[in-house]
């Protein structure tokens, strides 16, 4: 199936751009990733990749030509003799409507354990575009980095449901992908698809479940200061309590754990004035165990190497936590460091933020077991076990819910085992 060439958006407020050259010529053989044209806009001349392999045909815009962002400029077909030409106007989105193309959602990805919302920074694919599972889909802003953030499925852009500059909450839909290119792709705001979805015909209601005995109230742990009392607390946290007028020290005389993030706020706005919330009865904590009985980390480190990472904690913190956490703590007995946990393993870099999760690296120890219980932040403990290792973590149930405390157990033990594999 041949797919269109379009002018990209390469920055936010870009409409057009001018094509500078291009870098292959009508009828040449293209893969996926060649670089295909060179385009400039109001801040840059930046080279385009192809997006998919096969001929290039049906150019229909000349070196020197403006350009709007969108409009269909050539084609990629599957033989260098094709000559139906290329439509010169790119397809039209409709208006915002009750109905949404049928098609896999793709929705606001969790980056972080606290995280409940992310920005919409930009679109990386033009609407109507085919995409792949490993193809950068969009690009979204957490309270502690910005991510580049794949489809994980094949299809075709049939609807964007947010736009840059909007925030979205977590599991909230942000695509649809469809199996065949969509004639009419939909664009719209959060808002108008938070409201076409509550104009959706209602689901039945399952049965009510039998009610459950009341749960103990959630523990507070110890607050613990960082160095100079200064209390930790994410960036877009600090912004919304300063504009909102909320003291954060209330939080921490309350016994409320840091790091603080914006579903805090939540808790500090329901304190009355005057009053801190009960610390109420400790729940046990969650105890689980994994076996490693080939792990192949001295290959995973030369090979880290190999790549420019002479750091072993930061490729080690890179191999664990991408995925789950967005900073990750190595700790040995007397050693700790936080590292901020990027895309590419050469990106990972030593932080001051305070780490989601902490990796206790006990294998140069005469440790051959744990249970110290749940901490402020769930926390893995590596241990030596013959040739093999033992993998512990410890978490307090609000942490961790006991699906996601296995599955982070069971990626990591994975991780560990075949960390090559993970890699590529």
């Amino acid at each position: 199936m041949p797919h269109d060439v379009t002018m990209p958006q390469l920055g936010m407020a870009q409409d057009a751009g001018k094509i500078v050259a291009w870098l292959k010529a009508p009828g040449d053989a293209v893969a996926k990733g060649d670089a295909l044209f060179e385009v400039e806009t109001d801040k840059a001349t930046m080279e385009v990749e192809a997006q998919a392999a096969g001929y290039l045909t049906g150019v229909v815009a000349s070196e020197g030509d403006d350009v709007p962002v969108g409009q269909v400029i050539a084609r990629i077909s599957e033989t260098a003799k094709d000559d139906t030409p290329a439509p010169a106007t790119p397809p039209t989105p409709e208006p915002a409507s009750d109905a949404l193309p049928e098609g896999k959602q793709i929705t606001m990805p969790q980056l972080g354990m606290a995280q409940d919302s992310g920005q919409m920074v930009g679109w990386l694919v033009e609407l109507g575009a085919q995409v792949g599972p490993d193809d950068l889909l969009f690009e979204v802003e957490t309270d502690k980095a910005t991510m580049e953030v794949p489809a994980g499925a094949r299809g075709y852009l049939a609807a964007t449901l947010a736009q840059a500059g909007e925030d979205v909450a977590v599991g909230a839909p942000v695509a649809i992908l469809t199996a065949e290119a969509p004639a009419n792709p939909v664009a719209r705001s959060a808002d108008d698809a938070a409201k076409a979805q509550a104009l959706a015909p209602a689901q039945p209601e399952p049965e009510a479940a039998p009610a459950k005995p009341a749960e103990a109230p959630k523990p507070a742990p110890k607050a613990l200061l960082a160095e100079g009392g200064r209390i930790l607390a994410s960036p877009k946290a600090r912004r919304l309590a300063l504009e909102q007028g909320l003291d954060l020290s209330r939080l921490v005389k309350a016994g409320h754990p840091q790091p603080y993030h914006v579903s805090d706020l939540e808790v500090l706005r329901a304190m009355p004035e005057g009053q801190t919330p009960s610390t109420g009865t400790a729940q046990a904590s969650r105890r689980l165990t994994a076996r490693v009985k080939r792990p192949e980390l001295e290959a995973f480190l030369n090979w880290a190497q190999g790549q420019g990472v002479d750091d072993t904690d930061a490729a080690l913190a890179g191999l664990l936590g991408q995925g789950h956490v967005q900073t990750l703590a190595i700790e040995r007995i007397g050693h700790a460091r936080s590292f901020a946990i990027l895309r590419r393993l050469s990106q990972v870099a030593v932080t001051e933020d305070m780490p989601e999760l902490i990796l206790r690296d006990l294998r140069g120890s005469f440790v051959q077991n744990v249970e110290l219980g749940a901490e402020d932040i769930p926390v893995l403990t590596l241990l030596p076990k013959g040739k093999g290792l033992t993998l512990v973590l410890e978490c307090a149930p609000e942490q961790l819910s006991a699906e996601a405390a296995i599955a982070l157990l069971n990626t990591v033990a994975g991780r560990l085992e075949q960390p090559l594999r993970h890699l590529l």
